[in-house]
């Protein structure tokens, strides 16, 4: 067993799994792949999600090291979301994962790509 941050796991694998569980976080690390996004525009592109949720799934991200966030002194403060060189490496496998699924689902339609 693996205990960390109080939670214990099967192994490496379970671990590394309950970082992206869940229906939002590999979707938000694909629509962070491109380019460094604000929170509104992530919500926009992230349908479905309520701001109270996105805020909560963009701070486990973050505590987990896979994002992390630039706050612009600005007024109104300007505050963009990017990923980090570990949430990189992780979603490069999310994204092969989803090459398989439009490799033998091509059939469904998907929007994930925003």
């Amino acid at each position: 067993m693996i205990h960390y941050n109080e939670k214990e796991y099967i192994c490496l694998l379970d671990f590394a799994m309950d970082l992206i569980r869940g229906k939002w976080k590999a979707v938000l690390l694909c629509h962070l792949y491109n380019e460094p996004k604000r929170f509104l525009e992530l919500q926009r592109i992230t349908k479905g999600i309520s701001q109270k949720v996105l805020n909560e799934k963009l701070k486990e991200l973050e505590n987990d090291e896979l994002i992390s966030k630039i706050i612009y002194a600005e007024i109104p403060p300007k505050v963009e979301y990017y990923l980090t060189n570990k949430g990189k490496e992780l979603t490069k496998i999310i994204k092969e994962i989803e090459d398989w699924s439009i490799k033998y689902y091509p059939h469904l339609d998907s929007d994930c790509d925003q």
